[in-house]
């Protein structure tokens, strides 16, 4: 049997997929979704992470792209462990709280990414029917987090796995 040089080696490992995206919600509750140009279903702001880069900054530098939003970053709400679907490789699937949207702010969106189309606020239940099932069930648990001061809840393809781990005083936003 022939030993591949180690880098070599490494390249030849399959490849897992890691996105990262925002929830953000306006006083209301109501959930951003942005309708992108390249798929039917639409999404949270967010996308698949670059070679290197760490969610926290995908989901940041995506949330600045798609809507011109550019801030800190709350609490990890979700992270889903997404198997192969036999067309996506096996990945994980990162939520992060990009918390309130003000109306002014929702007036003031800079829609310069030719990848979206437009921006729409919705209720949660409007929002699930929007998106592709996968994100559903990931955005129902991410949801249901941000609304009751819960964080970083593992799921299994947007099944809880987890009791959520309730903020203390330190990690309030």
């Amino acid at each position: 049997m022939e030993l591949l040089p180690f880098d070599e080696y490494m390249r030849s490992l399959p490849r897992k997929r890691m996105s990262a995206g925002t929830l953000l919600r306006d006083e209301t509750g109501r959930v951003l979704l942005v309708e992108p140009s390249y798929k039917d279903s639409w999404d949270i702001p967010g996308g698949v992470c670059d070679a290197g880069e760490p969610p926290w900054r995908t989901a940041r530098r995506e949330q600045a792209e798609e809507i011109g939003i550019d801030r800190p970053l709350g609490p990890l709400l979700v992270l889903d462990y997404a198997p192969d679907d036999g067309r996506i490789p096996e990945g994980l699937a990162f939520i992060f709280d990009g918390g309130r949207i003000s109306a002014a702010e929702t007036t003031r969106l800079a829609l310069t990414d030719p990848e979206i189309l437009a921006v729409h606020l919705l209720s949660i239940d409007e929002a699930t029917q929007r998106v592709a099932p996968s994100l559903a069930r990931r955005l129902r648990v991410a949801w249901d987090a941000a609304q009751t001061g819960d964080s970083f809840i593992l799921c299994e393809n947007g099944q809880p796995i987890t009791a959520p781990a309730t903020r203390t005083a330190a990690t309030e936003d």
